[in-house]
């Protein structure tokens, strides 16, 4: 009995046995097939890593209109001295500084008393020489006297009729008053103080007419190798504008109305002068604002992003794509700002590719995956061009 039931025994178990061998043959079998395709795997997976993705423009040639903007400085189309003709005590200054004054206005009063016995003395002196040219004319007539007494006689009254017209000339000129319309300036003296008619001591103050107003400024030799023909052509400019100090443009266009033909020696620029309407006294004279000049056209440029732009000290480059959607560098000269993108002068031609995002984990030869996105346009009011440097 025990004979049979070992026999059983070591039958089953050679069969569990035989089992147990078979299923560790195959899971062998199927260790070593991994062992040897992973490590090709592996490698093939380190060789080729996922491809970047990025977005991309597919830049085309425009034509842009030229606009330059530059600093300038406000002044009055006519600023007039308000100058003393005669000597004198400054007694009394007759407007507000700063307020609008009219031509003829009283300004200030130098001490008249002088004035008036001068020219009580004159007409004095003018009556009596007048008697005596009329009684020695009739005496000449009547031969009782020469022809030289008469023609002295006749000349002291000319002379004492100009000083009586002097007299109250000096009188009249002891009222300084307005010599135009416009907005008055700080008084140079004040009550008490001796005024002469030397060029130091006769200026009082200055009056500027405002309305229209002019607005000076000068461009460098590098501003004006930008525009059409190297230099600022009156008949090309379509626009003149200003932006006022808060940054809003000033709603009444100007024009030209002054080219120095010369540069200036201790500025290095070439001065020009606008004009523009000046009704709500916006502009006053010495304020600095901005000049937005509108000239000629910019034919076959680019407009790229200026996020997609990097600058070093070599100039201007992006990264655009080859054939292989490879990334290469492509160094540019560039033009100024247009509203949020660059005006590309050269570096690129129509069809080229240019990254636009991730720029800082891109390297040269880097597969990427491209997503072509639209350029952003220029928002309305806002496609302002600014100065930039040329790479």
């Amino acid at each position: 009995m025990f004979s049979s039931v070992r026999k059983v025994a070591d039958s089953g178990g050679n069969v569990l046995l035989r089992s147990f061998f078979s299923v560790f043959g195959v899971a062998s079998v199927l260790l070593s097939g991994l062992l040897l395709v992973s490590p090709s795997r592996a490698q093939g997976n380190a060789g080729k890593p996922p491809a970047l993705p990025v977005s991309v423009i597919e830049v085309s040639s425009v034509t842009l209109p030229n606009i330059l903007e530059v600093t300038a400085q406000a002044e009055g189309a006519k600023e007039t001295e308000v100058r003393s003709r005669v000597g004198g005590i400054l007694i009394k200054r007759l407007y507000e500084e700063g307020a609008w004054v009219k031509e003829g206005q009283p300004l200030f009063q130098i001490d008249p008393e002088p004035f008036k016995i001068t020219l009580e003395e004159a007409q004095a002196k003018a009556k009596q020489t007048a008697r005596e040219a009329a009684r020695l004319k009739m005496l000449f007539a009547q031969q009782a006297v020469s022809r030289k007494e008469y023609d002295d006689a006749t000349t002291a009254n000319e002379i004492a009729q100009a000083n009586l017209k002097t007299a109250r000339l000096n009188l009249k000129w002891s009222t300084v008053t307005a010599p135009m319309s416009g907005v008055s300036g700080r008084a140079q003296r004040s009550e008490g103080n001796l005024i002469t008619t030397t060029s130091d001591g006769s200026l009082l103050t200055s009056i500027y007419e405002i309305n229209p107003i002019w607005v000076r400024f000068g461009l460098s030799s590098s501003e004006t190798a930008r525009l059409p023909g190297g230099r600022l052509n009156p008949e090309q400019t379509s626009q003149v504008e200003i932006y006022l100090p808060n940054g809003k443009l000033y709603p009444y266009p100007g024009k030209l109305n002054f080219l120095s033909t010369f540069i200036d020696q201790k500025l290095g620029t070439q001065q020009f002068r606008a004009e523009f309407p000046n009704p709500d006294q916006q502009i006053l004279p010495g304020q600095f604002l901005k000049v937005r000049l509108t000239t000629g056209k910019q034919e076959n440029v680019y407009l790229v992003p200026q996020a997609a732009v990097i600058q070093s000290e070599r100039g201007f480059m992006v990264w655009k794509l080859d054939a292989d959607n490879k990334v290469v560098p492509a160094p540019l000269q560039m033009g100024m700002w247009h509203g949020k993108n660059w005006i590309v002068l050269s570096g690129l031609k129509a069809g080229d590719r240019v990254v636009i995002d991730n720029i800082i984990k891109i390297r040269p030869g880097t597969t990427v995956t491209p997503t072509v996105v639209p350029l952003e346009p220029a928002a309305k009011g806002s496609d302002q061009q600014k100065n930039g440097k040329e790479g």
